[in-house]
């Protein structure tokens, strides 16, 4: 039976809607429902929402609704979740080079799991995983379904800097990061695409809801090629404008 809803303040302009306790995807499926259905009945006062694993912040203006009328409302909404069709998610395909300069911790993740190398790539591509969430930087997705056998703790000690589009493990999580950032994740491999462009609308390649699938890129030459076709697609974008 569904759990009914938490509702937590956060502050005079949001409040926190929790739709249970665990991090499933079943959960996670019924958050962006919810948030699909108020985005289509514009619900008075709504003017932002951010998911996450297992709840939404909902932002609202005090000045055209109140606490109460707004739980009320969403309750509505969700006791009514099945009559609202949500999107059949997308699936984005990010090609992926693995190992070497573009995968420094390839090695250890395949050596802690008691695998070779391939056997890393095959088990890490062979997923379609989850986009739970966005955060810890612009982009970023945290993705759900890393199979247990490639579990690997994160470095002692994070690097400076991680360049664009490298492809990381952390415990029981992969990701993707979108900008050049400090970070802690095992690198496994890296993408040529450009996973976030703040000129771009929506800036995000990747969106909570979608499913993401790594495809292994045979060679660096490969590699390349889809790094240039992807900075020529923006100056193209950059012209049109």
């Amino acid at each position: 039976m569904r759990e009914d809803l938490r509702f937590l303040p956060a502050g005079d302009q949001a409040v926190v809607v929790e739709l249970g306790d665990t991090i499933d995807p079943q959960t996670n499926r019924r958050v962006h429902g919810l948030m699909d259905a108020i985005e289509r009945e514009e619900v008075p006062g709504v003017f932002d929402l951010v998911p996450t694993y297992r709840s939404i912040l909902v932002y609202y203006d005090p000045m055209l609704t109140s606490l109460p009328e707004l739980q009320a409302r969403v309750s509505e909404l969700y006791r009514d979740l099945e009559d609202h069709a949500v999107a059949t998610p997308r699936t984005v395909e990010i090609p992926t080079l693995y190992g070497g300069e573009y995968g420094p911790d390839l090695e250890f993740v395949a050596e802690h799991a008691g695998l070779t190398p391939q056997e890393v790539i095959d088990i890490h591509s062979g997923t379609d995983y989850l986009v739970y969430m966005m955060g810890f930087s612009p982009g970023f997705p945290y993705l759900g379904g890393l199979s247990e056998r490639l579990a690997t703790p994160r470095l002692d000690t994070p690097r400076l800097e991680i360049p664009a589009g490298s492809v990381g493990i952390a415990e029981s999580q992969t990701g993707v990061y979108p900008v050049a950032s400090p970070g802690g994740w095992r690198l496994v491999g890296r993408s040529p695409v450009r996973m976030f462009d703040a000129e771009a609308e929506p800036p995000s390649r990747l969106a909570a809801g979608d499913y993401v699938r790594f495809v292994p890129i045979a060679s660096e030459t490969e590699y390349l090629k889809l790094q240039e076709s992807a900075v020529k697609g923006i100056h193209a974008g950059d012209a049109a404008q």
